[in-house]
């Protein structure tokens, strides 16, 4: 224990008095963002130098559209090199066959065979009155109608199918989607607005013939379920719908015949 004399705890207490009288400075604090800054900037910094490295000096934002344009565009045309080449060579296989038939007889006969299936498989163009239906989109240069979508405005591939379908159900001898013959074995699709067929693509509106009982076949169509969805469509999004009867011509089919798989009927 420590004794003082009293002059010198009367001084004491005389100071802390004071003292406590005085504000005392306050204690300055290091504010958080000061720290926080020099971290963005670095970060910043870091990004840009990484934005600029994978660009290698072209822009990233760039339009890619008119490089997918000229990608289809380029497709289109090795595939119609190919069709060529494709035809080309079954017309020379065709000539070696006739060749071949005037003296081989099994040969011959098998060529009369395959000529009298020709009709009914479809390789051969036919003509007769019949039934034109054109699908189309909706307008584009008006104001969206209420409650409407852009998807509600276009033809889709379930609309596409509901008419063939129901055509197929109406007693059609033959059809065609936009001037191309269809088989039993062709495969409607559509990617976005446009219609895959037999490796080509095909933008609205969508045109298809069918050869048959025109009574028949508007009768298929007005019982169809999808049919009748989409004139409510019609009526809803202003898509277009039109159905015609007249003389037609729908084309041999000209793709490769070649199958994947096959059964013998039974």
């Amino acid at each position: 224990m420590e004794y003082t004399t009293g002059a010198a705890s009367w001084q004491k207490a005389m100071r802390r008095a004071v003292a406590a009288l005085v504000p005392g400075r306050p204690r300055q604090r290091r504010p958080g963002w000061s720290i926080g800054v020099p971290m963005i900037a670095a970060a910043a910094g870091l990004l840009f130098t990484t934005t600029a490295t994978t660009a290698g000096g072209t822009d990233l934002r760039e339009d890619r559209r008119p490089q997918l344009t000229q990608l289809i565009e380029d497709r289109r045309e090795q595939v119609a090199a190919s069709e060529l080449r494709a035809a080309r060579l079954r017309a020379e296989v065709e000539s070696e066959t006739a060749a071949r038939a005037g003296t081989d007889g099994p040969i011959k006969e098998q060529q009369d065979r395959a000529l009298a299936s020709r009709e009914a498989a479809g390789f051969v163009a036919l003509a007769g009155t019949g039934v034109t239906v054109e699908l189309n989109d909706a307008p584009t240069d008006g104001p969206l109608p209420k409650g409407a979508t852009n998807d509600d405005l276009v033809v889709h591939q379930g609309d596409v199918q509901a008419v063939v379908n129901a055509l197929w159900a109406g007693g059609a001898e033959a059809m065609s989607i936009m001037n191309v013959r269809v088989l039993s074995t062709s495969a409607v699709r559509c990617v976005g607005n446009t219609l895959l067929l037999h490796g080509r693509v095909y933008s609205p509106p969508f045109k298809i013939v069918a050869i048959g009982d025109p009574a028949a076949l508007q009768r298929a169509l007005a019982d169809s379920e999808g049919v009748g969805l989409f004139k409510q469509a019609v009526d809803h999004y202003q898509l277009g719908y039109s159905e015609t009867v007249s003389a037609v011509t729908v084309p041999a089919f000209e793709d490769s015949t070649a199958l994947r798989s096959a059964t013998v009927p039974r």
